[in-house]
């Protein structure tokens, strides 16, 4: 599986968070449910591959939201032991001149199908080690910038280290995102500079849309965590002058470089120019985000659609009441639990429209709001209920005032406009949230969103996306069809005012003369853009597809 001639040997997906189960807190978002979604069709697919990640013992952070909306955060620790092995291997990891053992956790990510993939999170949580380095995996994305780069050297060289101790024979190295670039110079090491050698072991895919958005260390503190970890003016060859850049270190020492949807592609290749950049749009996994619901309809009328989800483009064959039966079982079930956890007071017959995302200004959380009068002037119409999710950075200021805007909106149009917003948002809730509302909200401020998956789990229970094109909206769009934009299309040079206006025209508009009739008034249509959701988007939006896609265009 090696383009140089070597048939045998394994992929090693490195990725600094993994959602393997809702249990286990080492993910925050997106990347990490992507890379748990990658694992979970490996394993359907039989590839022959194995994972490493940090174990972050501590998470993340648990949410908690005031009567204000105000949020605070808390440990959201979790115990290894309940979910996995420690296997007996251990490693050793320079840092800071201190020699720390690095041991690992073995969790296996089983199909139903008979495949298995092995997943190791390194821990420096163990006797021996300084009391700072057994704090080195205990926070995901937590403490400072000498914080991050222990992780990352952790992640990368340890990795690298821990596999060559299970005496794994790796042919391809998958670095998903710049978190794990270190791993590269721990091969370079290896193969006595030789970059051409590391070039052929690596492919590397880019998840960040902003320049910001990729880790920089300066060289001071390079040396001060890891020391010499290659001579100077190799290091600054193939990661920048000025500061190590991880996102540059991953593309000079791959052969193979991906974006994460086809506007990604392009976004990444203004970032970094000469460079070639491919695209490999993201999927979801088709049985984990597809409710019970719609599993048992898609058992009986495209029996095998789980292995082979490309059989979903045939959802018209089910009959249309039994498409809205099944979604109003899962509407019932999120209103329920909705009711339970808020106050809201929400029905099962009203119009109902999901946002869940981290909350951070290009997001646009608050979009929907911008012009209360004229939402206000819809709901009179017909009722509408909005529930929201998500969690903000525990830095970010500005995510977390849109909460506290959200939160402030409920309380003023709470006798018209029932609003909820969800607490501490999670694998379980996701799963909840995107079969049971009827339209899935998506406002990010373009060109930021990389790909977003959420509309893709939306769309494998029949749920109705209402987005700006950005991201992979631009490829699943079909207007009226797969459901409907917000403002112009990228290709479209308008100005950022220009671009506002049509933004909000579409967002009012559609939904008062569009989304809103059909929804009440015209069943026979809505069921059909419903439909159009399964056999336009989730037939072809899934992890099954793009792993297929890594392995032809990355691995072989």
């Amino acid at each position: 599986m090696i383009r140089n001639g070597a048939s045998q040997g394994k992929i090693a997906y490195f990725s600094m968070e993994i959602a393997l189960s809702n249990e286990m807190h080492t993910y925050s978002g997106g990347l990490g449910i992507l890379a748990g979604d990658s694992l979970r069709s490996s394993a359907d697919l039989g590839l022959p591959l194995v994972a490493v990640s940090l174990v972050s013992r501590k998470g993340h952070f648990r949410q908690e939201l005031s009567p204000e909306g105000k949020q605070s955060e808390h440990p959201n620790p979790w115990d290894p032991s309940k979910q996995m092995r420690l296997i007996p291997e251990e490693v050793k990891v320079g840092i800071q001149g201190r020699e720390v053992t690095v041991k690992a956790w073995l969790y296996m990510v089983k199909s139903p199908l008979g495949g298995a993939v092995p997943v190791y999170l390194l821990d420096t949580d163990t006797a021996g080690n300084a009391p700072e380095d057994r704090e080195i995996t205990s926070y995901l994305y937590g403490g400072d910038q000498r914080y991050r780069l222990k992780q990352e050297a952790v992640l990368g060289i340890g990795g690298v280290r821990m596999l060559e101790a299970l005496r794994i024979n790796v042919c391809r190295y998958h670095l998903n995102e710049g978190h794990a670039s270190l791993l590269a110079l721990e091969l370079l090491g290896r193969h006595g500079g030789d970059a051409e050698k590391v070039r052929n072991l690596c492919v590397f895919t880019t998840h960040t849309a902003v320049d910001a958005g990729n880790d920089r260390f300066p060289y001071e503190l390079i040396r001060e965590v890891v020391g010499e970890v290659a001579p100077q003016e190799t290091l600054r060859k193939v990661g920048g002058q000025d500061v190590l850049n991880m996102t540059m270190l991953a593309l000079n020492l791959s052969s193979y470089a991906n974006g994460v949807s086809k506007t990604h592609r392009d976004i990444s290749r203004e970032l970094f120019p000469g460079y070639d950049i491919h695209a490999i749009t993201n999927g979801v996994h088709p049985y984990t985000w597809t409710s019970g619901s719609f599993r048992r309809l898609y058992d009986q009328y495209l029996p095998g659609w789980a292995y082979e989800p490309e059989l979903l483009a045939r959802a018209d064959l089910i009959p249309d009441e039994e498409i809205l039966e099944a979604h109003s079982v899962e509407k019932r079930r999120l209103i329920d639990h909705v009711n339970r956890e808020t106050d809201a007071g929400m029905g099962y017959d009203a119009l109902t429209i999901g946002f869940a995302r981290r909350a951070t200004a290009y997001k646009r959380t608050n979009m929907l709001f911008t012009d209360v009068k004229r939402l206000r002037k819809i709901n009179s119409r017909a009722p509408l209920q909005l529930i929201f999710a998500g969690k903000a950075h525990p830095r970010d200021f500005p995510g977390k005032r849109m909460i506290e805007e959200i939160f402030n909106h409920a309380r003023t149009l709470k006798d018209e406009i029932r609003i909820a917003y969800l607490e501490d948002y999670d694998m379980e809730m996701a799963s909840k949230l995107v079969a049971g509302v009827d339209v899935w909200l998506n406002t990010p401020l373009p060109p930021r969103e990389a790909s977003g998956t959420s509309g893709m789990k939306a769309a494998h229970n029949g749920v109705i996306n209402f987005s700006v094109l950005d991201g992979w909206w631009t490829e699943g769009w079909m207007e009226d069809i797969t459901g409907w934009s917000i403002g112009p299309h990228p290709s479209e040079s308008v100005s950022p005012e220009e671009r506002g206006r049509r933004e909000l025209k579409d967002l009012y508009s559609k939904l008062e003369y569009v989304i809103v009739p059909k929804f009440y008034y015209k069943k026979d249509e809505w069921v059909r853009t419903m439909k159009g959701s399964i056999t336009r988007i989730a037939f072809y939006f899934n992890s099954h597809r793009m792993m297929q896609r890594y392995v032809t265009e990355a691995y072989i």
